[in-house]
């Protein structure tokens, strides 16, 4: 284990019984972008234009919240931490809003889904937020960070193709394929207390002192969103948001109209291409050890890229041609979460240093505010753009060869650009390990500062700075 490891306490048992955290959101995310938007369209007949519009809207109202509750998170101090008390929170809000979506009733209109998806992504900013400052600060070390992150992806991997594989499982069992979108929801509200609570009774949380400043908070704030850093990731979350989760959106159409496959084979291909992160994830953290976190990115989304043109070329309904083409895909889409979580997690360290206030829940937040954004346009546009060809995905439609032209060149153009254009955002990035190590180094010297500080305040009976407190 690495030097970083050792010295904050991080052990392979606290980083396995922490890992199941992220299986709920992981769980919920491929279910939410693959199925439940067909599932909308074809099994309770509510319109692409309705759900397009229904998933901006969400998206749009939810923009101010994950900031919002990133003000609150790093000003919580409770008797069991900072962000252990938010994770227990927004544990049930996940687990209503599913039932009311994955068990929607025939019949619903816009209003329906406006209003449960609103509950859905507070449930999940609220998780996922807390998740990520949690593992911010868990991890201190540059490399440190790239292995627990790459961890973490490795479990929602698996996560991940539990819920894919369920369509194949329950096609034998005679379930049709709304019954499986229903079953995803079950597992999910199922898995979310058993792994929120584990965690929230294993895993120890360090709370990190803040220094007494006469800063007004605000100038902190317009701080951090100008950063340049901090725009750098915000511009590269949004467009590595928006390209996978573009394709996401028109997943099942494309395989199925294009490349000639059922949904349950479609489902088979795509557990291939999520299951390539099991490798995927822990390679991009040991090249990003060895080359960097930014440049490994940049080489990550250029290969991804490559890999999504020979797909124009793809033979109709050849698995074992089509396997090889998403595993490459896959294993290189699964180092962009990872190394944006890690490097936002480094310019968290940044900002502490200069403003002396943990401020990570707020720059996660905003961070996730580019991925909320980009969620809401990756349907807009490409729902917006498949409608404008004339495609119609009700179940037994017909579709016009230039509809499903369109749909193919939909598919594959727009995240290609977006996917090169969120690697570009990191050209010249300048926060490597060298860098980093000096901060973290500038960070222990002043928290073992504080802590004495704090000592000698006892001694002489005055009242003492705000200290660390660490949470079991």
């Amino acid at each position: 284990m690495s030097d970083s490891a050792k010295a904050s306490g991080l052990r392979w048992p606290t980083i396995l019984t922490y890992s199941v955290v992220t299986i709920p959101v992981s769980s919920l995310g491929i279910a939410l972008s693959i199925y439940l938007p067909p599932y909308f369209a074809s099994h309770l007949g509510v319109g692409l234009t309705v759900i397009a519009a229904a998933f901006t809207l969400v998206r749009l109202i939810d923009i101010p919240v994950d900031p919002v509750l990133g003000v609150f998170m790093d000003r919580t101090r409770t008797a069991i931490g900072r962000y252990r008390v938010w994770l227990l929170v927004g544990a049930p809000i996940l687990m209503l809003a599913v039932y009311r979506l994955f068990m929607a009733p025939a019949g619903i209109g816009e209003t329906y889904l406006v209003v449960w998806l609103l509950v859905l992504y507070l449930g999940t900013s609220i998780s996922g937020l807390a998740q990520g400052a949690w593992s911010a600060t868990l991890a201190p070390g540059y490399n440190e960070r790239s292995r627990l992150f790459g961890i973490l992806s490795m479990v929602g991997v698996a996560a991940t193709v539990a819920v894919l594989a369920i369509p194949i499982v329950t096609k034998p069992l005679h379930m049709s394929d709304a019954q499986a979108v229903t079953s995803m929801g079950w597992l999910v509200i199922g898995l979310t207390p058993l792994c929120t609570g584990l965690v929230a009774w294993r895993v120890p949380e360090h709370v990190a002192p803040d220094m007494r400043t006469q800063r007004f908070p605000l100038a902190d704030y317009l701080a951090i969103a100008l950063k340049p850093a901090i725009l750098r990731l915000f511009f590269a979350q949004a467009c590595l948001t928006l390209g996978p989760g573009w394709m996401s959106a028109l997943y099942l159409f494309f395989f199925k109209d294009v490349l000639g496959f059922p949904v349950a084979v479609s489902s088979g291909l795509l557990i291939v291409y999520v299951l390539a992160g099991v490798v995927g994830a822990p390679t991009t953290a040991f090249v990003s050890t060895r080359f960097g976190k930014h440049r490994t990115l940049i080489a990550m989304t250029t290969a991804y890229s490559v890999g999504l043109c020979t797909i124009f070329v793809l033979p109709r309904g050849q698995f074992f041609i089509t396997g090889p083409v998403m595993l490459w895909c896959g294993f290189m889409a699964s180092g962009f979460g990872l190394m944006i979580s890690s490097m936002t997690a480094d310019v968290g360290d940044e900002i502490r240093l200069e403003q002396g206030k943990q401020r990570m829940s707020l720059i996660y937040s905003v961070i996730g505010l580019a991925a909320k954004i980009a969620g809401a346009f990756s349907f807009a546009l490409s729902f917006g753009l498949l409608a404008s060809v004339g495609y119609n995905a009700k179940e037994g439609a017909h579709n016009t060869a230039a509809a499903i032209n369109g749909l193919e060149y939909i598919y594959i153009l727009g995240p290609i650009f977006f996917v090169m254009l969120g690697g570009a955002c990191f050209i010249g990035w300048k926060l490597d390990a060298k860098r980093h190590g000096e901060i973290r180094a500038a960070l222990d010297a002043r928290d073992a500062a504080l802590g004495e500080d704090a000592l000698l305040a006892a001694l002489k009976g005055q009242p003492a700075p705000e200290l660390a407190v660490e949470a079991k």
